[in-house]
C-alpha cells in the first residue's frame, strides 16, 4: 500500500529531487522543497491506512479537507462517485484491496489536480479573448487538442497547478508564489499559440 501512494503520487507528476514532470517526462522544472510537499500529502494517505482498511471510506476522504479548495460537498462528491466505481468492480472476481485502493487514490488525486487547472484554464480563456474575438467554445476545442496531444505547456501547467494547490495546503508560501509565476509563463505561452492560429 504504502509503495501504491509513492507510485500513484509521482507518476505523471513528481520525479524526485525537488523536479516536477510534464504528464510525460520530456518537459520538467526544479522547484525547491516541492519534495517535503509532495512527502506531507503522502502521509495523509499512510498515516491513515487504518481507516482505509477498516472500510471507513468517508472518514478517510474527510482528512483531505485540509487541501486547498476541498470541503464538506467536495468529500461527498468524491464519496458517491467511489461508490459507484465500487459498485462497478463487485462484480470482478480478482477484486482485492490494493485495487480498491488505488481507485480511492486515483479519485482523490484526479480531484485535486482539477481544482486549480480549471482556474489556470479559465485565465488562458480570459487571455485570449482580450486580443481575439473568438467564441469559447474555439478556445475549449483547442484546448482539448493541446491536452489530448499531451503538449508540453499544457502538460506542465496542469502539474504547476496541481503544486501550487498542494503548497497552499501545507502553507508552503514560497512555493505557492513560485508556482503561480511559473503557471502565468505557461499560460501566457498557451494564449499566444491559440491566438498565432486564429490571427
Amino acid at each position: 500500500m504504502y509503495e501504491g501512494t509513492e507510485n500513484l503520487i509521482n507518476q505523471q507528476f513528481y520525479k524526485g529531487k525537488d523536479i516536477i514532470t510534464g504528464r510525460t517526462p520530456e518537459i520538467s522544472l526544479k522547484i525547491s522543497n516541492s519534495g517535503q510537499i509532495i512527502r506531507k500529502f503522502k502521509d495523509i494517505f499512510n498515516q491513515n491506512l487504518n481507516l482505509f482498511l477498516e472500510g471507513k471510506y468517508l472518514e478517510f476522504l474527510k482528512l483531505f479537507r485540509k487541501i486547498k479548495g476541498i470541503d464538506e460537498n467536495f468529500v461527498r462528491e468524491i464519496y458517491q462517485d467511489l461508490q459507484f466505481k465500487f459498485e462497478s468492480v463487485k462484480e470482478a472476481e480478482n477484486i482485492n484491496t490494493v485495487i480498491i485502493y488505488t481507485l480511492v487514490l486515483n479519485s482523490i488525486i484526479s480531484s485535486i489536480r482539477d481544482l486549480n487547472f480549471e482556474e489556470a484554464i479559465r485565465e488562458i480563456k480570459k487571455r485570449i479573448l482580450k486580443k481575439l474575438n473568438i467564441h469559447e467554445s474555439v478556445i475549449k476545442k483547442e484546448l482539448d487538442m493541446l491536452f489530448m496531444k499531451n503538449d508540453r505547456n499544457i502538460s506542465i501547467l496542469y502539474n504547476i497547478s496541481y503544486l501550487d494547490t498542494l503548497a497552499e495546503s501545507f502553507n508552503y508560501k514560497k512555493v505557492a508564489h513560485i508556482c503561480k509565476i511559473q503557471q502565468s509563463k505557461f499560460i501566457n505561452r498557451i494564449a499566444r499559440r491559440i491566438i498565432s492560429l486564429h490571427s
